[in-house]
């Protein structure tokens, strides 16, 4: 039973430290939200009609989430840049986790600028208990006082 239980202890702290430490990998989640792999419930994906749209250039506005996402803590740029058009956020949770956040700006008529967003944890439990949608939400809120919609 106590080699059972050894055994057990190592490969959920063997686990972890996988899940803490291994690289991130840009090809894998630096991608167009609509392309972003199926989403699951602890993830957020707004992209066609559900996609935010903001009055301004496409630029200043991918420009101002940057803004937003560096000012938090635990977030650092994963792939990506303003003069793409799209950038792909890494953010670490206390303990390691990883959550990878995918925003893609496009100029539509009108002077209007629309946000396609993909949200995913990798959370070994698939289950991030809301924080992806808190953060979206939060994002959106101070675009939302910056640039209205």
């Amino acid at each position: 039973m106590n080699t059972f239980l050894y055994i057990l202890a190592f490969v959920l702290v063997a686990g972890f430290l996988w899940l803490r430490f291994s690289p991130n990998d840009p090809d894998a989640w630096h991608v167009d939200p609509g392309d972003a792999d199926e989403i699951t419930r602890a993830q957020v994906r707004l992209i066609g009609r559900e996609a935010p749209r903001f009055r301004g250039d496409a630029e200043a506005v991918l420009e101002t989430v940057l803004d937003i996402a560096m000012e938090e803590p635990r977030i650092r740029v994963l792939d990506g840049s303003v003069d793409e058009g799209m950038i792909t956020f890494v953010a670490y949770s206390r303990v390691g986790f990883r959550d990878y956040i995918t925003v893609k700006a496009v100029a539509e008529a009108g002077g209007l600028t629309k946000l396609s967003i993909a949200s995913r944890t990798r959370s070994p439990v698939g289950y991030d208990w809301g924080v992806n949608a808190d953060r979206i939400d939060r994002w959106l809120q101070e675009l939302e006082h910056t640039f209205g919609g």
